[in-house]
């Protein structure tokens, strides 16, 4: 009922929606990244609206991802508000330590109330429409319910960054070659081992799902296209805890045909499969488990191709792109539980599977957002490159560090022949603690004087692998919202905020900005999904 209370107070920001609305800072992006900046620049003093686009706060941390990734990532480097919200969770499960894995719900309910606490107005259910500019400093922005907001600093911290984007801030999407920035990892990438499946219909055309033939593209060429996205659900075991998993609106099983071939394949050669062949069943707290896609499965929870024009989409067509990838999850797991190909144990399993009837609850239990892994990426300051965050990774400019490794998902399926297919786009590097430059955050000078980019920020899409997790984004996050709070009470560009009193201020709020003598500096400890 508190958090309640607090979404009821919150949501007071959606009347009166086309009142012109003034503040020192606006926040696009109700994210951890943009409830970090908004939430740190307000402790600071500052005049702060968020603007969440959907109905619901936290991004993927309430929309399914219920951990911080530091199974892969040195904790060390945890340091600053999310420090603060992962001890929140530990206050909040009793433990008196910061709590790594978690409840979506529960991670709301204390955004809304760290937000209460802080005084942010948050504005939901609207997207950025236009940005109004004098030269490079933006003046204004236009909401698509028609409000409009000014400041003096604006802070993209957004997946897409259609902030940004309409600031006509430059952007990479997709993936560099490896000539680009000379990165070992960069570019067109297929697996070391093929799949035995048919990849043709009996027409000789590309089954649903594979993308392109092998012989058309060329191994380390730049690619147009992101890592592939799936939606978190929240299932439970126990059937006192479930609800049915809906059918999906449109259902073809044809989508599925790759599998199938495959399910057949092995019954021929008498081969075992089980559900975790194709699903990751995460187990979290309270009988909730997460489904995630599996790397190394024939076929999982990613659309792979289906990703591939969401960064630079317009709403509509991304609200297509939406249902699509919603009927690609929910056909999936209904042809697992009920298609004649899949083998009876698999569909067994699949049946025993529903929906945890605690989690969405005015959303039909299922995820509110779609895990959009990777979209726009900056052009700023300095492009954060594979060689910054595996060997040069100490920077003067320092505003937080990372420590996660590179870790890529498949990017698509393409066929080598008729009976064979090669997942492409994988990575999985080792993780080291780097620094994170805040000339990263920055756009050039000559582009935007004004806007912060915590979100999509300024990496290439290998270097990206390693910033594309919540804990980090809200670090950066936090750097965003301190630096705007800056340029506010210095009245500068934010190229030209003192980085030391920057620098100063995150220490003191605890932010991990330096190396640690003693502490380690590689992930070499952990293991992860190896490359396939």
């Amino acid at each position: 009922m508190k958090s309640l209370f607090f979404a009821c107070l919150i949501c007071v920001a959606h009347l009166n929606a086309a009142d012109p609305i003034t503040s020192d800072i606006v926040v696009y992006g109700g994210v951890p990244c943009g409830i970090a900046a908004s939430i740190v620049a307000a402790r600071e003093g500052a005049k702060v609206v968020l603007i969440e686009p959907t109905k619901h706060v936290g991004g993927l941390s309430t929309s399914g991802i219920n951990t911080a990734e530091s199974e892969h990532m040195l904790k060390w480097t945890i340091g600053g508000f999310a420090d603060e919200f992962y001890r929140r969770l530990g206050a909040h499960y009793q433990t008196g330590v910061p709590e790594y894995f978690f409840e979506s719900s529960v991670a709301e309910k204390i955004y809304l109330e760290m937000l209460h606490e802080a005084g942010v107005e948050v504005r939901f259910g609207a997207s950025v429409a236009a940005v109004a500019k004098d030269g490079a400093r933006i003046t204004a922005i236009t909401l698509t319910d028609g409000s409009k907001l000014q400041a003096k600093v604006f802070i993209d911290a957004g997946y897409e960054g259609d902030l940004m984007a309409r600031a006509g801030v430059k952007y990479a999407v997709g993936r560099e070659s490896k000539a680009e920035f000379g990165e070992e990892a960069a570019g067109i990438r297929f697996d070391k081992t093929p799949r035995k499946a048919r990849t043709v219909d009996e027409s000789g055309k590309l089954l649903p799902g594979i993308s392109a033939w092998a012989k058309d593209l060329q191994e380390g060429d730049a690619h147009r296209a992101p890592m592939n996205y799936n939606f978190r659900l929240t299932v439970a075991k126990d059937p006192k805890l479930q609800v049915s998993i809906p059918a999906p609106k449109h259902y073809d099983e044809k989508r599925y045909a790759l599998l199938a071939s495959w399910f057949c394949d092995q019954t021929l050669q008498n081969k075992p499969v089980k559900l975790a062949d194709i699903l990751d069943l995460y187990g979290r707290r309270n009988g909730k488990f997460e489904l995630n896609n599996k790397q190394s499965a024939i076929y999982s929870l990613g659309n792979f191709g289906g990703q591939f024009d969401w960064p630079n989409a317009t709403y509509e067509e991304r609200a297509r792109i939406y249902q699509d990838h919603m009927d690609y999850t929910l056909g999936l797991l209904h042809f697992l539980a009920t298609d004649a190909a899949v083998p009876a144990k698999v569909q067994e399993e699949m049946k025993s599977l529903g929906l945890h009837k605690d989690e969405f609850t005015d959303n039909g239990n299922l995820p509110y957002q779609l895990y959009v892994r990777e979209a726009r990426r900056m052009r700023g300051e300095h492009v954060v490159t594979q060689q910054d965050v595996q060997e040069d990774r100490r920077k003067p400019d320092s505003i937080g560090m990372s420590s996660h490794f590179i870790d890529c998902h498949h990017v698509q399926r393409v066929a080598l022949n008729e009976n064979e297919f090669v997942n492409e786009g994988r990575i999985w590097r080792m993780g080291y603690a780097y620094q994170i430059p805040y000339r990263a955050l920055t756009p050039q000078a000559a582009e935007c004087t004004n806007l912060l980019v915590p979100g999509a920020a300024s990496y290439t899409h290998v270097a990206f692998c390693t910033l594309r997790l919540e804990s980090v984004w809200m670090i950066t996050g936090h750097a965003a919202g301190i630096a705007a709070a800056l340029v506010v009470k210095d009245d500068v560009s934010v190229q030209k905020v003192p980085l030391a009193s920057l620098q100063d201020k995150l220490r003191t709020q605890k932010q991990v900005v330096d190396f640690i003598p003693g502490l380690p500096e590689k992930c070499e400890h952990l293991n992860g999904p190896p490359e396939f």
